[in-house]
């Protein structure tokens, strides 16, 4: 194949955009949806377009569509009419919808969840309904801007999630893909980027909120002719899962803002346990450079930039951006104390920038449409949207984007549909296995990243997890502490022999054993780690503990005392 032009990159967006007579059937083949039956749902669909002899119909393979509880998902989009998102499909509810809705024209009003795709909300909600020039078959289906699960949400990062598939780069063009990594190349200096990704105000998604400007810059300024960008794709926290959506749906988002990073040289340091999304990367990887959008002479930029992917092999400690560098390295993934900072020696001891997932999926529209677009949402001190992923005791199990600064209880009780019936609110664990627990009283705390730290939580890379009160608050603590503890890397004495001390009371205390002087016992032990630990996973390993007991305190005294 010939390399490609910018004006033949411009050619395949217009070319993808205009309108078709085909009936698009899009079917969500993320992890989640693979895992509940989308392949089953996939085959059948065919199968009946075939003995159908329906020749009219395309399907599209795409990511999650957010909602993982109602999966397998399937969107019937007619031309002309309104999309029908279809919920909790099988191989028998695929069969009837080819014949009554794509055949024979009529919604199976049964399996149907909302009408309308996500990338339509904004103009349904100006319409009060359907876009001009669709038509609704049936009113009484609930439009997608009328469920808060969508409606709340501000997609972003997410912006192309079930809508195109991750394997056909062409999709990605066609919603203006490449567009900011070409404004970056043509018509903007290094300076130029640094600034506008500076002004946007954006921080760092990965958890610790530090200014991705601020980081680019440091990494700009330090000498020497070898410099990485790496994407950190290592998500262990338990019950997150936001990186693997976006990497499944959406996988030259990343790569766009790996080249707009500036460097040549990229890896992405994704764990293994997530095949689906390192068979997809590599894909994009490969076609990204068939489309000379990588590799050498970009687009005729003169501007050269590769990326590998490289596989963790599960270890949490490794999410940490010293112990990753020393695992592409080959070394065991251990941290290291700074200074020297990455962006003066990190890989290979040469200037690094590492930023996650997220991170870097925000650059090219930060690029493409401005700083003060992005910053347009979001609070003053962290602009931007945040994806979270919702899991535990509550009905809208997914992945979500919301602007920073919303409540938790919009998202719990709003776009999360509340607790599962039966189920009463005990506490939202945020940040993961070194984040805090936000109990019912302070539910309507804003979801930014000094707010929730003034309430013993942290914004974390985004998991969330609602817990009812049927939960111990102990063993709340307890199975964040184990994990912790079964990661820590054992380098440094607080985070190998602490957290193993703390275990043991936790243990205890749960058990009916616990002694009168362990609750004062366990809080230093915390106080101890939290200062002197090795590395910021070792150092925020005792929040768990020390949340729930400012929190549930009285818990904790009465598994003492009987």
């Amino acid at each position: 194949m010939a390399k490609k032009t910018i004006t033949e990159i411009n050619d395949i967006r217009d070319k993808i955009n205009k309108n078709s007579d085909l009936v698009n059937i899009y079917v969500h083949m993320g992890t989640c949806g693979i895992a509940s039956g989308a392949t089953e749902v996939l085959e059948s669909l065919k199968k009946s377009l075939k003995e159908n002899n329906f020749k009219t119909a395309k399907i599209i393979k795409t990511g999650c569509a957010g909602i993982c509880s109602k999966e397998p998902l399937i969107t019937v989009a007619v031309p002309g009419e309104e999309p029908v998102i279809y919920e909790k499909m099988d191989e028998r509810k695929a069969e009837e919808v080819v014949k009554k809705h794509i055949i024979a024209g009529r919604i199976v009003k049964e399996y149907a969840f909302a009408r309308g795709m996500e990338s339509e909300i904004k103009e349904r909600k100006e319409n009060k309904g359907a876009p001009a020039g669709q038509k609704v078959l049936d009113s009484s289906i609930p439009g997608i801007e009328e469920i808060p699960f969508f409606n709340l949400q501000e997609q972003r990062v997410m912006r192309n999630r079930g809508l195109i598939d991750p394997n056909n780069i062409e999709h990605y063009i066609g919603r203006n893909g490449y567009q900011g990594m070409i404004k970056a190349l043509t018509e903007m200096t290094s300076e130029d980027i640094l600034n506008e990704v500076a002004n946007s105000g954006i921080r760092g998604r990965g958890g610790a909120g530090f200014p991705t400007g601020l980081k680019w810059k440091f990494a700009s300024q330090t000498k020497g002719s070898v410099k990485y960008v790496l994407c950190n794709a290592d998500e262990g926290d338990p019950g997150a899962y936001m990186d693997r959506s976006v990497l499944e749906s959406d996988p030259h988002s990343i790569l766009e803002g790996m080249v707009i990073a500036g460097s040549h040289d990229g890896f992405i340091y994704c764990r293994a346990e997530y095949p689906l999304a390192v068979e997809i990367l590599n894909k994009a990887i490969k076609t990204a450079k068939k489309y000379n959008l990588l590799g050498e002479d970009i687009l005729g930029t003169g501007f050269d930039f590769n990326i590998k992917v490289y596989e963790g092999a599960g270890a949490f400690v490794c999410g940490e951006e010293t112990a990753l560098m020393r695992s592409i390295e080959g070394a065991r993934g251990n941290p290291r104390p700074r200074p020297p900072f990455p962006a003066v020696a990190g890989l290979n001891e040469k200037p690094t920038t590492l930023n996650n997932v997220e991170t870097l999926s925000n650059i090219p529209q930060i690029i493409e449409k401005g700083s003060s677009w992005f910053s347009s949402t979001g609070t003053e001190k962290s602009p931007g949207t945040k994806v979270f992923s919702i899991t535990g005791d509550i009905n809208n199990v997914g992945c979500v984007e919301i602007p920073i600064g919303t409540k938790l209880s919009t998202i719990v009780n709003e776009i999360g549909g509340g607790l599962i019936e039966g189920k009463r609110y005990k506490a939202a664990q945020l940040g993961g296995p070194s984040g805090g627990c936000i109990p019912l009283k302070h539910m309507d705390v804003a979801v930014d990243y000094e707010t929730l730290q003034e309430y013993g939580a942290i914004m974390g890379s985004g998991g969330l997890i609602v817990i009812s009160d049927e939960q111990s608050a102990v063993d709340i603590a307890r199975f964040f502490m184990e994990f912790c503890q079964e990661e820590a890397c054992g380098k440094c004495i607080p985070g190998r022999e602490g957290t193993k001390q703390m275990m043991n009371i936790l243990n205890r205390i749960y058990e009916g054993k616990g002694k009168k002087g362990d609750i004062k016992k366990i809080e230093e032990l915390a106080h101890v780690i939290q200062n002197t630990a090795l590395c910021a996973l070792g150092k925020t390993a005792p929040n768990p503990v020390l949340s729930t007991l400012r929190y549930f305190r009285h818990e904790y005294e009465e598994a003492i005392t009987g």
